[in-house]
């Protein structure tokens, strides 16, 4: 009984509480009505409506845009342009939009992050999108053309899908390869085909930015091509191939991953390999051949972080 007064004495005090909270709140400004939150207007209020100022987030004004896209100072660029994702201006296009070729990646990406926002000046014919696609087929300076590949990604949107894939296929510089790779991740889309190429490119820097976008897309089917990444020259791109066959789960590839787990000279790649042997076997089962492997390897590899990762695969089967 007393238990039960008790409860009771302590729920009445945390409506009472929350009760008073609500009345102090809805009377904080002197009125009894609650406060109107909706905008309305220019400016702040076309925002926030009539929230307190102190509440406000800081919106950078037209001319503290193009102040700080002029300046070239990446802090400066990077403050302005996030405040002012929501202010529209013209005339601030034509100063932000050569930020797209800065040096600094993140100022290259808030770019093309407050211009995709735009409602008006960006993606009409002969505005910033189609002059970055020119860009990205014309121009004679590689390291544009690596820009405004990427900057096509952080665009999202399907238009750059075939450019990029072109690029990708048929660009005499690496490094635009490689930018035009990175974008179809970022447009989850493997440019018909186009990343697959990219896996038997001659740059390791290239394979390595189609293994991170294949990893990102929602579907890749060339799991093959990945698979023959398993004895490349690099051991940077076979580790990251066997990674990828991991996170997609590519279990006709598991006499492929047990040859790297057996017979790869790197330990980052062979412990790649116990884990991908691990993963396969969770979802079914796997060859007998596979599962001799990680018993060898468990107490005869040199590496104990390989040790380590097939006797966990083990325990995974």
């Amino acid at each position: 009984m007393r238990t039960s007064k008790m409860l009771k004495l302590a729920a009445g005090g945390l409506l009472l509480a929350a009760s008073t909270l609500a009345v102090h709140d809805a009377r904080s400004d002197g009125s009894s009505a609650p406060r109107e939150v909706t905008p309305h207007g220019t400016g702040f209020a076309g925002v926030y409506g009539t929230l307190p100022a102190d509440q406000m987030e800081f919106l950078s004004s037209a001319d503290t845009i193009k102040s700080a896209a002029l300046s070239g100072a990446p802090t400066l660029v990077w403050e302005a342009l996030e405040h002012g994702e929501k202010v529209e201006c013209l005339d601030c296009i034509a100063t932000v939009s050569p930020l797209l070729y800065d040096g600094n990646a993140k100022t290259r990406e808030i770019a093309a992050w407050w211009l995709r926002r735009r409602v008006f000046g960006v993606f009409g014919p002969g505005e910033v999108y189609s002059q970055t696609i020119q860009t990205l087929q014309t121009s004679t300076n590689a390291t544009y053309r690596a820009d405004a590949a990427y900057a096509l990604g952080e665009f999202f949107l399907m238009q750059g899908i075939e450019p990029c894939a072109t690029a990708l296929m048929t660009d005499s510089d690496s490094g635009v390869r490689a930018a035009a790779a990175s974008a179809l991740g970022r447009l989850n889309d493997d440019g018909a085909g186009a990343l697959a190429v990219g896996l038997g490119d001659s740059s390791p820097a290239v394979a390595l930015a189609a293994l991170a976008s294949i990893s990102r897309i929602n579907s890749f089917s060339g799991a093959s091509s990945i698979a023959a990444l398993t004895s490349h020259a690099s051991v940077d791109v076979r580790r990251r191939a066997v990674e990828v066959l991991d996170a997609l789960d590519a279990t006709d590839s598991v006499d492929v991953v047990a040859a790297a787990a057996k017979n790869d000279t790197d330990a980052g790649v062979r412990a790649a390999a116990c884990h991908a042997l691990g993963t396969f076997g969770s979802a079914t089962s796997i060859d007998a051949s596979a599962v001799a492997v990680l018993h060898s390897l468990s107490t005869g590899d040199k590496d104990t972080f390989v040790r380590d990762q097939a006797q966990i695969a083990l325990q995974r089967l």
